[in-house]
């Protein structure tokens, strides 16, 4: 049996899915991999220490031997809050191009669920409603603003 499946049998058994960590995930439970510099493999147990002081994140060994799984909603963390963190406490991150290019994309798209998430719904099921009054008070069709008594009958 090989690490890889061993970690899919054990959170399958824990109850937590690891898809991908770049996988698309719908909903706002996330599951995202932190990968730090490989020169600097020793920061790896500090920085899981540091971040299970946080509430609402869950922490496991990463796929890769350099890396941190997490899984978080998006509501109370961002993946671009928790490296900004790690940043701030000396934490060296791998900052390869690939990871660069990741890092970017997994940022913008928290960002915009964030932001969707504070607005409202739309109604859907009642926009007919509202094109249905808008055309009730627009003049259209037969109307004639000429007075009755003004109106030449043949």
């Amino acid at each position: 049996m090989n690490p890889e499946r061993a970690r899919l049998l054990r959170d399958q058994e824990r109850g937590l899915h690891r898809p991908h960590a770049l996988a698309p995930q719908a909903g706002t439970r996330k599951h995202r991999e932190i990968r730090f510099c490989k020169l600097k493999s020793c920061q790896i147990a500090d920085a899981t220490a540091l971040l299970a002081t946080l509430a609402n994140l869950e922490i496991a060994p990463g796929v890769q031997p350099n890396g941190i799984a997490v899984w978080y909603e998006v509501a109370d963390h961002s993946m671009e809050a928790l490296e900004t963190l790690l940043i701030e406490r000396g934490f060296h991150l791998e900052n390869t191009l690939y990871c660069k290019l990741i890092r970017a994309l997994v940022y913008f798209t928290e960002e915009t669920q964030r932001r969707n998430m504070g607005q409202p719904e739309r109604l859907i099921k009642k926009s007919h409603e509202v094109y249905s009054q808008a055309w009730e008070h627009h003049p259209h069709g037969d109307h004639d603003d000429t007075p009755p008594e003004l109106r030449e009958y043949k």
